[in-house]
């Protein structure tokens, strides 16, 4: 569990990453160290091999509920773009099954990892991230487990979740978040930027109650942490 210490110096590094221009020590890269992750676009803007590896994974997709959204992750990931790490933050072996499980048949080789690993200080912060989601994951599904780890490790990324995790936009990571865990989506009930409301219910979860303003719609900052 997240010290509290440790909660507010992550709440803090997470609230600056959104605002401010994004900082390379979130997810180290073997192959790049330093360089920003490409940001997701619309399918059409793919490099060639993730429009490739999308299409050839939703041949074989086996009509789970999560089979679109994880093509679209492994695809922006084998491309380039988002910022998931390596076999998108879950272990090798794991996500084999994942793959057997949601695209049996397929096989990528090491597309889908390049060297690029999560930073060992923010391994805590995941690990609590994962707590959080698993709390009140829809059922008993594997794919709602390895889709809690998927998303914590987005969250160490620099921008909107949906663009971290390679989603082609925020609508697809709201309506996964129903899908997977839908008592704590049902608490998003202001749509609050995904990102933002997940670091907020960890902290609540430690008992850390930071802001200040005596409700968010009187907050100078509501802009920042609420969609239009």
């Amino acid at each position: 569990m997240l010290a509290r210490g440790s909660a507010v110096v992550a709440r803090d590094s997470w609230q600056g990453r959104l605002d401010q221009p994004p900082a390379p020590s979130l997810v180290s890269s073997a192959s790049s160290p330093g360089q920003s992750p490409k940001q997701p676009t619309a399918e059409a803007d793919w490099p060639f091999d993730g429009r490739d590896i999308f299409h050839r994974l939703m041949q074989h997709a086996a009509g789970r509920g999560n089979d679109h959204a994880y093509a679209c992750m492994i695809a922006s990931r084998c491309g380039g773009q988002g910022a998931l790490p390596d076999w998108l933050g879950l272990e090798s072996a794991a996500f084999g099954c994942l793959m057997r499980w949601h695209f049996p048949g397929v096989e990528l080789g090491g597309a889908v990892a390049t060297g690029a690993r999560l930073a060992a200080e923010r391994m805590e912060e995941v690990a609590d991230l994962v707590r959080i989601l698993l709390m009140d994951k829809a059922g008993d599904s594997p794919s709602e487990v390895w889709m809690a780890h998927v998303i914590a490790a987005g969250c160490c990324g620099d921008d909107h979740l949906w663009q971290d995790l390679g989603l082609w936009d925020r609508a697809e990571l709201t309506a996964l978040m129903q899908r997977n865990f839908p008592a704590l989506a049902s608490r998003n009930v202001k749509d609050m930027k995904w990102k933002r409301f997940l670091y907020k219910q960890l902290c609540e979860s430690e008992g850390i109650y930071s802001c200040r303003a005596p409700s968010c719609g009187q907050c100078v900052d509501y802009h920042a942490c609420f969609s239009p």
